[in-house]
């Protein structure tokens, strides 16, 4: 009986481990996202982590007869790549990406966390709108 449970107890540890890898450390997907980036910030209370947001071209609808303006929240761990976000504020970025299933408090508040900047350009402007 004790083998039994030293057996069990062993293969649920292996389980609950497995699980929490898969739910907060496997890399679900990688990607590249570009827009705007309307902001980015270092905040947190006990993980000072960094966060941003891009604004992409177009518009989403969450419910039917809304629109919104269609946003890339994100995380960002490497203090290189932070220090580079800091000073593209409202410019157009281009930024590669990978998404978890779940956040961790230490790695960030989103899912998808920035792992390198591929472009910053000067920020879009309206054809129509005169620059002053």
């Amino acid at each position: 009986m004790k083998k039994f449970a030293t057996i069990s107890v062993v293969i649920l540890v292996i389980a609950l481990g497995i699980f929490v890898w898969w739910r907060y450390f496997f890399v679900f997907s990688e990607g590249v996202k570009s827009g705007d980036l309307n902001y980015f910030e270092k905040k947190g209370i006990l993980f000072k982590t960094y966060e941003g947001r891009i604004v992409q071209a177009g518009f989403q609808s969450p419910s039917a007869g809304s629109l919104q303006s269609n946003e890339f929240r994100f995380s960002v761990i490497d203090e290189s790549v932070a220090d580079e976000l800091e000073r593209a504020g409202g410019r157009f970025v281009e930024l590669r990406y990978i998404e978890y299933i779940r956040p961790v408090p230490w790695r960030g508040a989103s899912e998808y966390v920035v792992t390198e900047v591929l472009e910053v350009d000067e920020p879009r402007r309206d054809k129509n709108v005169p620059v002053r």
